[in-house]
């Protein structure tokens, strides 16, 4: 097999095919050589430059005709696109645009200044552009200022202060391991050789099973920003794809504990409790449909809005009884805090929200205090069942049983970590998201 000979290739300026239009924007957006821009991409931009140059000296109408591609090459991209899951090519770094131009400039040369967002804040960015379907395009911008593409789409969740690209993204956050992502954590691919071949970026919305080979992806793609189930990491060059934290995180979650590490306690929310965490909490359940409870606020001083807006929430996940009180507890907090579960159905929605949770007896759990040491009942034994079946039966060397055994909470610990769950939230005793998960 004979290797293939590659040489340097500088589009024609006046050329408006779709290719050529791309790699000129690679070219304009390329850093120089002297910062670890790609030569032939140095090239291509000084060519452009030239070439732009005796254009205004002849006249404008090269100028003019490189202009007016932009769109018409974005368009036959999409038209000539067969794989739904094709290249996503981008624009490079730069400023916001339009109605969000209020903030400073990106800059890439300079520590970047971060604001801070919790996981919530950026999954909720994230739904905003999905609902709105917003168009793909490397050269539009979206009304709140951020490019319609991979990178500009990343760095709006992220709320960044400009637009950045594939090869910029990496300063804005920490490098994790992949079984550490959690909602709000990005995937990205920088083909530094090329950046205009395969490089992209997609925001991590939560594992779609306990077997960690699909996960939810939140991406600007064509034709719009969508939300789907995607395969870890992505559906090419899925072995490129490298894992990145957010390095301005709020809500206790920046490090690789879970956001119930963040959880202030029970003893914040009740009748009579007034403090930030109580308006935190409303917020919160105000961006997963909780608006309806609430005529003024969230304020610090708690409520009946408060209580019924959280049992919604609650009752929304399938948990009943003690479970969906309208007090938050640590995996209500979780929940909130990481933008995942299920929003809080519309006034018409049956109330629960609880779907498949309902019609199925075993995904009703039945409560912490079945799941503790001395414990012997038929709730252990169902689990220990359910976990062998799903795969995490390991740490039995007889049974499951009845009785709660280290066994049991070591297999449970195991399949909580599946999840991308630390910390508190995998301290291997069932909660209802467990529950759910194991028996949803």
């Amino acid at each position: 097999m004979t290797v293939p000979a590659f040489e340097e290739y500088v589009p024609a300026i006046d050329c408006i095919c779709a290719g050529c239009a791309a790699q000129r924007r690679t070219a304009a957006g390329a850093p120089p050589v002297r910062h670890g821009g790609h030569p032939a991409a140095h090239g291509a931009r000084r060519a452009l430059v030239l070439a732009t140059a005796a254009g205004v000296v002849l006249g404008s109408g090269v100028t003019e005709a490189v202009g007016a591609t932009g769109d018409q090459a974005a368009r036959a991209a999409g038209a000539a696109r067969t794989d739904p899951d094709g290249d996503s090519p981008q624009g490079g770094p730069g400023p916001l645009r339009g109605g969000g131009a209020a903030g400073p400039p990106s800059s890439t040369t300079t520590t970047p200044k971060l604001r801070r967002s919790s996981r919530a804040d950026i999954i909720n960015r994230a739904k905003k552009w999905v609902s709105a379907e917003v168009p793909y395009s490397m050269v539009k911008y979206w009304s709140d200022g951020y490019r319609q593409d991979c990178s500009g789409f990343v760095s709006m969740a992220w709320n960044l202060p400009g637009n950045e690209w594939t090869g910029s993204l990496a300063a804005f956050g920490t490098r994790i391991a992949r079984d550490e992502l959690q909602p709000g954590d990005i995937l990205l691919f920088h083909n530094p050789a090329n950046p205009s071949k395969g490089s992209h970026v997609t925001i991590f919305g939560g594992w779609t099973d306990y077997t960690h080979t699909h996960y939810t992806a939140y991406e600007q793609t064509k034709p719009h920003t969508r939300k789907k189930k995607t395969p870890m990491a992505y559906w090419t060059n899925s072995g490129n794809y490298v894992a990145y934290r957010y390095k301005g995180l709020s809500g206790g979650s920046a490090g690789s504990g879970s956001s119930a590490a963040g959880f202030p306690g029970t003893a914040k929310f009740g009748p009579g409790a007034s403090n930030k965490y109580v308006t935190q909490l409303g917020t919160m359940l105000m961006d997963r449909g909780g608006k309806r409870f609430y005529t003024v606020g969230p304020g610090p001083g708690w409520g009946d809005a408060d209580r019924r807006a959280t049992q919604a929430f609650q009752k929304a996940q399938g948990w009943k009884g003690k479970e969906a009180d309208g007090i938050p507890g640590p995996d209500t907090w979780r929940l909130l805090a990481d933008g995942t579960g299920r929003d809080i159905p519309g006034a018409g929605g049956g109330g629960t929200g609880a779907g498949h949770g309902d019609s199925n007896p075993d995904a009703k759990f039945p409560g912490r205090g079945h799941f503790r040491p001395g414990q012997s009942n038929s709730h252990v034994d169902r689990l220990g069942k359910q976990l062998v079946k799903k795969g995490f039966g390991t740490y039995y060397t007889s049974g499951p049983g009845p009785r709660w055994t280290e066994a049991d909470r070591r297999n449970v610990e195991a399949f909580q970590r599946a999840q991308g769950w630390r910390g508190g939230a995998a301290d291997g005793y069932p909660g209802p998201e467990t529950w759910r998960r194991l028996f949803g």
